[in-house]
Parts: C-alpha cells; structure tokens; sequence
C-alpha cells in the first residue's frame, strides 16, 4: 500500500514537471503586438456633398459650418479673399490662449502697454503707455470692446514684438488649413488687400471652430454684453466701461460668441458661434452692407444649421464589453474599458438607424499589459462609411508570468480540477 501511494505521488509529479514544461514553452513562444496610440486609426470626418441651401444672403461671402464634424451646411463665395477688419483678433485669441494652455503664462500675470500699443487708433480702450493690466483683463477688452490697444499689448507680451506674433499667425493660419489667409498684424486695422492683410469666409469659420471648440472658456468673455475695467495710470485709477460689438449676444437662444469687425473697406464682417443640443455651429458673414444685415444673416444661418442637425449620442454604459483572454500573464483574462462617450452630429436626412457600430479586439494578448493599454476599438459607421473610432483599452495591469507564479498557477490547476 505504501509503495503503491508512493508510485502515485511520483506520476503526480512528472505529470506536473511535463505539463508545466509544456505550459511554459506555450508562454515563451506566443507572439502579439499592441496596437499604440500612435497607430491608432484616426476619426474620418463625415461630409455631405449637397446642393447649396435656398438661403438668401446679400454679403459678399458667407459660410456655415457645423463644428464638431466640419461639415460644411452652407456657403457662398467662402474662399474669396477679402478684408476681414477685427474678427482678424479671432486668431489673436486663439493664439493667447494656446500661449495660456502651454503655460507660458497665467491670466493673473500683468502686462505692461507700450507706447507702440498704446498709439493704436480705431477701436480701443485706451490703454496708456506703461499701464499695466493683468492678462485676463486684456482678455475682456479684446473679446467684448474689440481693442486693438490691447490686441497689440498681448502680442508683444506673447512673442517679443507684433510682428513675431504675427509670423505664428500665419503659421497658425497655414496649421489649420487657411489656404486663403495672410495676416500682417493682429488687430485687422490695415484694410488693405494689397498690403496683404486678408483672408475668407471659410478661412474664419476655421479658425473660429478651432477656437470655440479647443477654447470653451472665450464663451465667458464673448458672450458678456457689459463689463469694466479699472484704468491704473500715474494719474491715478479710474473706470472705463466695456460693450459688447456683438448684438446678437443680447438677442440669439444659445450664442457663444464670438467676433464682429468692420471697417469702410471691409464693410461688416461677424464670426457668430452658438451651440444648442450638443449641436455646435459657426457662421461667418463677410462684407455686409450695414450692421443689422451681418447681425439677421447670421442668426438666418444658425436658424438653418439647427434646423437640419441632430445630436447622435453613444454612451459607454450602452457598449457590451466582455474580458479577453491574456497569454504569458499572472492573469488569464484582462477586463476592457471605453473612457468616454462617442458624440456625432448627423446633417440633414441623415438617421440614427443608419448609423452602426462594430467592436473588435486585438488577436493574441500577450502580457505584460498596462492599464491604458490600447486592447481594440469602436469603429462607428454611417452609411457604411466609417465616420470615427474610440480605443478599448485595458482596465487593469496584467504583469508577465513569473516561472514561479505559472508553476503555482498550473499546480492549482491540476489538484483542484
């Protein structure tokens, strides 16, 4: 009897020593790659290739684009290139901001007028040689009171000089696709063509959607109709008031913002931003005849855009997610995670039940994994054409298998089978 249990512990074990050799070999032999981020397929933008709506427009150019896909709703003339007068400050802002993100300053830092910026005739607050303002300050004079005093001052502030400034204009400009954009200052007072300061309908749109999308907060300044601000000279303090050149901020459910400008030869130009629904609109008039056509064309615009736009909305408690088996790991299987929603705007007859959705996962996970870790996607299509992707990534770190943990993993397995 004691030979015989003998016996039976001896198979016991060279059934383990084979099996886990067996086991091992499997684990080093495996071969898999992750899909990085950098590789991961990049969202396609969806557009629709339609006649231009029945819309009538009497400015020499116009252009309605939806933001969050790009799509363009309506245009007229949108790549002629005109004078666009101070909704040439859309870049400015948009600059300012980026220059805030990067950490090259905060808006509680003050800024000090020069006597360059402070000569700045049109549109100003009035800003005096050697005052001194914080950056948030500046902020609010450019976006509400449209002042080129204080357009310069920042841009000198950010780069050095005006004209280094403008130079990461136009390269900003060429970044984002404005082929028909040239910048010579910051603040559009030179009106002039020739001198080439100019640009486009569809050109602003760009810009403006860059700005509005990337940069929420201008929505606080864009959209105040009054404010003040409090003047620090030698001559003392004293209050200057701040309105708003935008009156569609007073007037337009859902408006954002964003930019007026005119000048005699410009004519009057506006970039008018709204959002409703989760819907995000631009439009931009340029070279109206009078103001109150920049301010009625614009919003006839918007009233278009949201008339034929809806929201589509994937929530990641809607996605069914199922664990994956992991090779070579202290962990069999890894559990998937999608981190945030997927948003879509459809135009026109565009449908939700057109609208589908594939999940798909990495063939032959191999440890190690780490939590973040790219393990598949959502493919989101319309039409059967593919319109975005969101990565599925691991939920939790899968370390390698030890020859110590695979031998206790394998034991566990064959004694308590």
């Amino acid at each position: 009897m004691k030979k015989k249990r003998i016996h039976t512990i001896k198979t016991l074990s060279c059934t383990i020593l084979i099996s886990f050799s067996l086991f091992f070999h499997m684990i080093s032999c495996s071969q898999i790659s992750l899909v990085s981020a950098k590789t991961q397929k990049k969202t396609v933008q969806h557009t629709t290739e339609k006649d231009t709506p029945d819309i009538s427009i009497s400015a020499k150019a116009a252009v309605l684009i939806e933001n969050n896909t790009g799509t363009i709703l309506y245009e007229k003339k949108k790549d002629a290139e005109l004078i666009p007068a101070s909704i040439t400050k859309i870049m400015t802002l948009l600059l300012i901001f980026d220059a805030i993100d990067a950490g090259k300053y905060k808006k509680t830092d003050e800024v000090t007028v020069s006597e360059y910026a402070a000569k700045m005739g049109g549109s100003q607050v009035y800003l005096e040689p050697g005052e001194t303002q914080t950056v948030d300050t500046m902020i609010k004079c450019i976006s509400i009171a449209s002042a080129n005093d204080a357009a310069v001052a920042m841009a000198e502030f950010t780069c050095g000089s005006e004209e280094s400034f403008v130079k990461q204009m136009n390269k900003k400009a060429k970044k984002l696709g404005m082929k028909h954009t040239h910048f010579k200052n910051c603040n559009g007072l030179d009106d002039s063509i020739e001198n080439g300061h100019f640009s486009s309908a569809y050109d602003v749109a760009l810009m403006s959607q860059a700005l509005i999308t990337k940069h929420p907060e201008i929505s606080k300044y864009s959209t105040t109709w009054m404010d003040e601000i409090t003047h620090h000279t030698r001559k003392g303090d004293s209050p200057f008031g701040l309105t708003n050149t935008n009156k569609l901020v007073r007037t337009y459910d859902g408006i954002t913002g964003l930019k007026t400008g005119s000048t005699s030869k410009a004519k009057y130009c506006l970039s008018a931003t709204a959002e409703r629904n989760g819907i995000s609109l631009t439009a931009v008039i340029m070279a109206a005849p009078d103001p109150k056509t920049r301010f009625s064309e614009a919003a006839k615009l918007l009233d278009y855009g949201f008339a034929n736009c809806q929201t589509f909305l994937d929530k990641t408690s809607r996605l069914k997610l199922t664990e994956q088996k992991v090779s070579g790991g202290e962990k069999e299987k890894i559990t998937p995670r999608v981190e945030k929603n997927f948003g879509y705007t459809l135009i026109g007859d565009s449908k939700n039940n057109k609208l589908k959705r594939k999940i798909y996962y990495q063939k032959n996970l191999k440890a190690p994994i780490k939590e973040g870790d790219i393990i598949g996607g959502v493919i989101y299509y319309l039409d059967g054409k593919e319109i975005g992707q969101l990565p599925i990534r691991a939920a939790e770190n899968v370390k390698k298998a030890t020859f110590q943990s695979s031998f206790s993993r394998l034991l566990k397995l064959l004694l308590f089978q």
